[in-house]
Order: C-alpha cells, then sequence, then structure tokens
C-alpha cells in the first residue's frame, strides 16, 4: 500500500511538471521570457503557486526544460534539412533552417539566450549535453570541408561558425542597426556562410 501511495505520488509530481512545463512554454511562446510570472504560471498550470517549487528546485530549473524543448525542435529541424549534400551546401541548409527558426519561433528562439543563471551557477549537465548536440551537427560537414583537422578544433570552428551565424541572424530579426528585409538577410547570410566556408579551408591547412 506505501508502494502504491509512493507511486501515486510520484506520478502526480510527473505530471504536475508536465503541466507546469507546457503552461510555461505556451506562455514564452506567445509572449516571451519576460512575460512568464510565476503566479500567472501557477493559474494557467492550474496549480498552487507553492507547487511550482515542490516540482522544480526554482524558476531557472524549469525555464531550463522549456528552452531543452526548443533546442530539441530546432535539433529536429536542423536533421530534417540535411542530406548528403556536400560540405558548404550542409552548413548553407543549417544556416538557413536556423534563421527559419528563429523567424517562425522568434519567442522561444530569443529565450534561449535571454535566460540568464545566478551568478556563479552552472546549468546542469543534462542541458549542457542538449545544447552541445546542436554544435554536434556542425562536425560532420566540417569534418569534409576540414579533412585532417582535429576534433577540437572542429569544435573550435563550429562555435565560430555558430557565433557568426547568430549574430547576423538577431541583428537582421532586430533591425537596430539598419532596416533589414527578409530577402536581405537571406543573402546576407548565404555569403556569410560562403565566406566562412572559404576561410576555413584556408585556415585548416595552417592548422593540420
Amino acid at each position: 500500500m506505501n508502494e502504491n501511495m509512493t507511486e501515486t505520488g510520484a506520478d502526480r509530481r510527473t505530471q504536475l511538471r508536465e503541466r507546469l512545463i507546457e503552461a510555461a512554454q505556451e506562455i514564452i511562446a506567445a509572449h516571451g521570457l519576460a512575460a512568464l510570472k510565476a503566479r500567472d504560471l501557477a493559474a494557467a498550470a492550474g496549480c498552487a503557486l507553492g507547487a511550482i517549487y515542490t516540482a522544480f528546485g526554482d524558476l531557472d530549473e524549469l525555464i531550463l526544460r522549456v528552452n531543452a524543448r526548443t533546442l530539441a525542435r530546432l535539433e529536429a529541424a536542423i536533421d530534417s534539412a540535411l542530406g548528403d549534400a556536400a560540405a558548404e551546401q550542409s552548413l548553407q541548409a543549417m544556416a538557413r533552417t536556423y534563421l527559419t527558426f528563429a523567424r517562425k519561433e522568434e519567442p522561444s528562439w530569443r529565450a534561449l539566450f535571454e535566460h540568464r543563471l545566478p551568478p556563479g551557477a552552472a546549468p546542469p549537465q543534462w542541458y549542457v549535453d542538449a545544447r552541445n548536440r546542436l554544435f554536434n551537427r556542425l562536425d560532420g560537414p566540417l569534418s569534409r570541408l576540414l579533412p585532417g583537422t582535429s576534433h577540437r578544433a572542429r569544435e573550435a570552428f563550429a562555435r565560430t561558425l555558430f557565433s557568426a551565424v547568430h549574430g547576423v541572424v538577431a541583428l537582421g530579426l532586430d533591425e537596430k542597426i539598419a532596416e533589414t528585409p527578409p530577402k536581405m538577410l537571406d543573402e546576407q547570410l548565404e555569403k556569410l556562410v560562403r565566406v566562412l566556408a572559404d576561410g576555413l579551408m584556408m585556415e585548416s591547412t595552417r592548422l593540420i
């Protein structure tokens, strides 16, 4: 009987966690991360305010769970865009997919970068793993583009490439520097990846 009661309690907690994640995901997707307030979240999930902290250690953990789902959707979109194309074409496809995802799910996409953990706090390993899986998607095209380079060197290239693509996408969507119509942003991203791919091949000859 005690075991059944324990299992029932665990099931309730799992269901509560799922309701809270889904409610938080909907709030962020509709209104952005800044709109996520504990009291409104509890009302949306149909639970008491204190129940949030029974299901999660704090709001940071809950936000990371939502962001992990965003990363998973982005990962799935990138996987569906990849094929047997040449290295640069694969990188172009990944960059276009990233831009398309950012446009389609902008509030959720922005939440990936707007959320900050308290000073000194490190993200849990499960979240680091989810984030790193995206960087690992770049290793295949980069290994074909940069034959003979080490995995560590390709990891550095992957982060450089992502940072450049993300910067163009973020600034283009913000339009803080200049107005960037969708077609212009598409063209800028294509040129960036082409220039970076050419530059990486030149750099690889120095590092091999």
